[in-house]
């Protein structure tokens, strides 16, 4: 809620804090508010509002609100730790994203009992309603008052702040912690916390000095939504597509090419169906697919500014004495194809597909299985156009991206990029093209949000994080409007009036790359790919060996129908075989026994439905076709 305080209305508030202004102004909803964002500053509910002051009441559905939430809770938790083991001495205890944690020096070391233990204490806390108050203090108080409980850390933290910083300590009950807030009103607003964690950590991150015990904790205003974010937790690491990978022999790692993946067989099929697919959609919306070489002179990625920034990211080798540099990006072999021969206004946008594979030189400890990888198939479009088709162009690609994540489930936001302080090309010709993106996303009645900094070294970008079936968001696809590589290349086409122009380059990504979007997907659908993706689509179990040759009769029928199948014919017993293809995540299994094969038909069970019934093999491959050609869900 939004309140603007005029100076007609201060005469009667000027002695209310902000919180008993939001309860006289909604007496049923106030509970909900946690802070206050006053001019723009996050403040606590305590604080008396002046005139000419434009208040925001947040809740946790706020980010500085659940921030606020979450470092009130970390106090609670030092307090009960302070309650329980007396000589631990404090470090930092900050909210981070979905919890928060705190740095401890003890020689105690925590164990699961502890944490339930802490939680218990933690609990009287709340209970007590107990109140944060703020107070401002000298550095030579501040001092003295942690100097003389030996808190090391605080004294730590005192000394490396800024002459002119303003110090305020924070107190509920016995416990007084250096803080600069703000906080909740009172403990009794904590409803529900679960400590999560011990681990290890050095105090201001150096390996020189002493490792600390952090403890990690999450909270929330409701049980409900921490017993969900809990359920969350478990169904991520059952979904974690690393693990998946392994037990559906998809893809693997190895300690012999760090960060660069393995395809297996069937990893193999869930990624060449998806490129089918990647390259049915490009050819039905105008796109001609090329391919340029892994290994290019070092002058060209002069010329396109990598050198300069993003020679760190990139691997180079030396051939007969000249610098080369493997490929992090498409975008200049797509440039040296346009370069071949002339082009006209008649043929732009000219819309350029590649799967190529390029190499970064990512930091060993950022690697993180499919997602964060050093070698990776990016699924590009380059395309070369005039500055008046852009907006038509940005409206053409969101509706290809509207299309491939419709298919797979995945409504996505949209965040604009800016001009970061590392860029090339004029500010006004970063103006331009910031205008045109958001020009051209409005014009489709798309929202957005705007993250200042962070757009491409060369142009600004629309980036589309989508949002997966647990409800959490990957950058995948992005649009990047670029004013300055043509210019670098001195690229051209014969416009209407026969003149010159220099023609402008979408970069777009809808995968981001094909190793990511495998990965966002195996966690998306658990594993359980939808029938037209999966790599193996049917699986014929036998319940004798006598079905042996009718399995492989039926295996032959389907792999003529473009059906993928596999045949369990070991001597084990059915039940055992149809776990195996659950735990496999088959979408369709075909049981033969006596019956079956004597009538032509196969009992047909389908993941998540069951048994379907005996059905003859024709009307099978029929509503099997029927299911892969509509790519259901």
């Amino acid at each position: 809620m939004n309140i603007s305080i005029s100076k007609h209305g201060q005469q009667q508030v000027e002695a209310l804090p902000a919180a008993a202004l939001i309860k006289a102004l909604e007496p049923e909803q106030y509970k909900q508010y946690l802070a206050v964002r006053v001019n723009g500053k996050i403040r606590e509910l305590t604080y008396i509002p002046a005139e000419g002051d434009e208040l925001e009441f947040i809740g946790f559905d706020d980010e500085d609100g659940a921030h606020t939430f979450r470092h009130s809770s970390s106090h609670i938790m030092a307090q009960a730790i302070q309650h329980l083991f007396p000589d631990t001495k404090f470090g930092i205890g900050p909210a981070i994203k979905d919890g928060f944690y705190y740095d401890l020096d003890s020689e105690h070391i925590f164990t699961d009992e502890d944490m339930a233990a802490i939680e218990a204490e933690m609990k009287k806390i709340v209970k007590q309603n107990l109140k944060f108050e703020r107070r401002e203090v000298s550095r030579e108080e501040a001092l003295k008052l942690f100097g003389d409980k030996g808190e090391i850390y605080k004294v730590d933290l005192i000394e490396n702040l800024p002459a002119d910083a303003v110090i305020s300590l924070y107190t509920q009950g016995d416990f007084t912690d250096l803080c600069a807030g703000p906080h909740l009103p009172a403990t009794g607003m904590v409803k529900a916390f679960k400590l999560m964690s011990v681990a290890g950590a050095y105090w201001h991150g150096d390996s020189s000095k002493k490792m600390l015990q952090r403890i990690y904790a999450t909270a929330f205003p409701t049980r409900e939504q921490l017993d969900e974010y809990l359920f969350n937790l478990e169904e991520a690491k059952r979904r974690d597509h690393r693990k998946l990978g392994r037990e559906l022999s998809l893809f693997a790692f190895s300690d012999e090419a760090p960060g660069m993946p393995f395809f297996l067989p069937k990893g193999m099929v869930l990624r060449n169906t998806l490129i089918d697919y990647w390259r049915e959609v490009h050819k039905k919306w105008d796109y001609v697919e090329i391919s340029t070489p892994q290994i290019m002179r070092r002058s060209l990625w002069e010329t396109s500014g990598h050198w300069e920034h993003y020679k760190d990211n990139m691997y180079t080798t030396l051939i007969d004495g000249e610098d080369f540099a493997i490929k992090p990006m498409n975008c200049p072999g797509s440039i040296l194809v346009y370069e071949l021969e002339p082009h006209s206004y008649r043929e732009l946008p000219l819309r350029y597909g590649e799967l190529g594979c390029v190499h970064r030189h990512e930091l060993s400890g950022a690697l993180h299985g499919m997602f964060r990888v050093r070698c990776f198939t990016q699924d590009d479009a380059h395309i070369l156009l005039a500055k008046e088709q852009i907006t038509g162009e940005v409206v053409r690609i969101v509706q290809l991206f509207d299309e491939v994540y419709n298919l797979f489930g995945l409504p996505y936001t949209i965040e604009l990029s800016t001009m970061p302080e590392d860029h090339i090309g004029s500010v006004e010709d970063w103006d331009i093209a910031t205008r045109a993106l958001s020009d051209a996303i409005e014009s489709v009645g798309k929202e957005y949000t705007v993250n200042p900094g962070d757009g491409a070294f060369y142009g600004p970008k629309l980036d589309f994080h989508i949002l997966d079936s647990l409800g959490r968001t990957w950058q995948c696809g992005t649009i990047q409007l670029d004013y300055q590589l043509p210019g670098r290349f001195d690229l051209e086409f014969t416009g209407a009036d026969g003149d010159k122009h220099c023609p402008v380059m979408i970069h777009r990504v809808v995968f981001g790359s094909v190793e990511r979007f495998i990965g966002v997907i195996t966690e998306h659908f658990a594993g359980a790919f939808p029938l037209w993706l999966s790599p193996v689509q049917v699986k014929i179990l036998t319940i004798t060996d006598r079905q042996d040759e009718y399995a492989g009769q039926i295996a032959a029928q389907l792999a003529a129908a473009g059906i993928r199948c596999e045949i369990d014919s070991r001597n084990e017993k059915i039940g055992y075989k149809i776990r195996a293809a659950q735990n496999e995540k088959t979408p369709y299994m075909l049981v033969l026994g006596d019956k079956e094969m004597e009538s032509g038909t196969a009992a047909v069970r389908k993941r998540g439905e069951g048994d379907l019934g005996a059905k003859p093999l024709d009307e099978i491959i029929a509503l099997l076709k029927q299911e892969i050609a509509a790519k259901v869900r």
